[in-house]
């Protein structure tokens, strides 16, 4: 017994000396103390307060600085607007052209039976030439509008085949177009000459258009808001170039045009279009059949029709790609032909398609066929007359089929050979082209 109450003795000492014990001084100090670290920390938080104060004025200050710099470079840039719109920095494209053609009959004697030759329409010369060079200049004037010019050199003359202005969002699908440039009406027609697939023009347009229509004038188009595309337009225009002639001072000539079109799937689509162009009142319109040249005044209408269908694998036409082009127009003309030696009345009806197909096989190679065919059905007061300037075909429809191979290692360079067998008379005649196109510079894309 006595033994156990020495033991929790000694446990009861060690844990009353495990916990210390403070005197009445040492509370005072801790006091103290603890007044000091709250003094401490209430001179901190007040430092902290100002310090936080200052940084946000000086941010304020700096904020305001930076806005009035900003508004001083707008000021600026606004100040420097109109020169900055004046200025002259144009997107300038250069396409080279040029061939060796061979016929086996003389191209000098060339005609169309049943159809007089206007405008730029005829062969080549033989052997190597410059063919229709190009060089255009074209930029955004600003905001509202487009301007183009393209003079073509091909050799030794130079003129200006197209300068014209063109808006931009003026309004949804509507587009207004003024000066000189190619008629809406037909496919091919809209097209420089160095995007057509084949080396000359199909015999319908050489027959009635003196290879392209070429218009001084207005033009509008619509994009109607629709699923499909479905665009309308028309034109006015001065009527100074073939079929018409340069005698009017007013409205010479005017054409309407609608195209619709759509894609099945990703792989096909087509383009269907229809066309009328017409020019009242001609006077004095030049034409020329081998040796001898008539005027024609009267009245002209032509309507067309055209269609193309496109194929791509997979909807990629890097590789492989097919193109099918169809067109076909139709004229009516009525008046009076006339020389120095002759003079008839006369009355034109005349047609003519074509048709051709492309087949790109490989990256850079491609490869085509086309045939042609016109008819007419012309009659006067004196045949004699209209047979002497070429304009009774004697029962001869004019043809031709044509086949090309191209080598196309770029979208800038092109090699083509060409080969025609032409009936455009009643001697046949076999015709070779080699041409050679290169693109240098800025080129927009062409139509579909």
């Amino acid at each position: 017994m006595v033994r156990k109450a020495l033991i929790i003795a000694a446990l009861s000492a060690t844990t009353l000396n495990s916990y210390p014990v403070f005197a009445s001084d040492d509370i005072e100090v801790l006091k103290r103390q603890l007044a000091i670290m709250k003094q401490d920390y209430e001179a901190r938080l007040n430092a902290l307060e100002v310090g936080l104060k200052q940084a946000q004025e000086k941010a304020n200050l700096a904020n305001a600085k930076s806005v009035q710099v900003e508004k001083a470079m707008v000021d600026a840039k606004s100040n420097g607007t109109a020169s900055a719109k004046n200025s002259f920095n144009p997107a300038i494209s250069l396409v080279l052209d040029g061939r060796y053609a061979s016929y086996s009959n003389n191209p000098g004697s060339y005609g169309l039976a049943g159809f007089a030759l206007g405008g730029e329409s005829g062969l080549d010369q033989e052997g190597f030439s410059v063919g229709e060079s190009e060089i255009t200049l074209s930029s955004a004037i600003d905001d509202k509008f487009y301007g183009q010019m393209t003079l073509a050199f091909d050799g030794e003359a130079a003129e200006v085949e197209e300068v014209f202005f063109q808006t931009l969002g003026l309004a949804d699908g509507l587009v207004v177009k003024g000066g000189r440039f190619f008629s809406g009406i037909g496919y091919l027609n809209q097209q420089h000459a160095h995007a057509w697939k084949f080396a000359d023009a199909p015999l319908v347009y050489r027959g009635l258009f003196g290879d392209q229509l070429g218009n001084d004038g207005l033009q509008l188009t619509y994009l109607m808001p629709t699923d499909m595309f479905f665009q309308i337009g028309g034109e006015v225009g001065n009527g100074a170039n073939y079929p018409a002639s340069d005698s009017n001072s007013g409205v010479g000539s005017w054409s309407l045009f609608a195209n619709i079109g759509d894609d099945i799937g990703i792989e096909n689509s087509w383009q269907l279009g229809l066309s009328h162009w017409e020019a009242g009142h001609i006077k004095g319109r030049e034409s020329q059949y081998l040796e001898e040249s008539y005027a024609f005044d009267g009245d002209s209408d032509i309507n067309g029709l055209n269609f193309v269908y496109k194929w791509a694998p997979r909807g990629n036409p890097t590789n492989r790609n097919f193109m099918l082009q169809y067109e076909y127009f139709q004229r009516d003309e009525k008046g009076v032909v006339s020389n120095d030696l002759l003079s008839s009345s006369y009355r034109g009806d005349q047609s003519g398609w074509y048709a051709q197909a492309v087949y790109q096989f490989s990256p850079v190679w491609r490869t085509g066929l086309r045939l042609d065919r016109l008819s007419s059905d012309n009659s006067g007061s004196d045949l004699a007359a209209l047979n002497t300037v070429g304009l009774l075909d004697n029962g001869h429809h004019p043809e031709r089929l044509s086949a090309m191979l191209e080598w196309v290692p770029s979208e800038f360079s092109r090699i083509r050979l060409q080969a025609n067998h032409d009936r455009s008379t009643k001697n046949s005649d076999n015709q070779l082209l080699l041409q050679y196109t290169f693109s240098l510079g800025s080129h927009g894309a062409h139509q579909y």
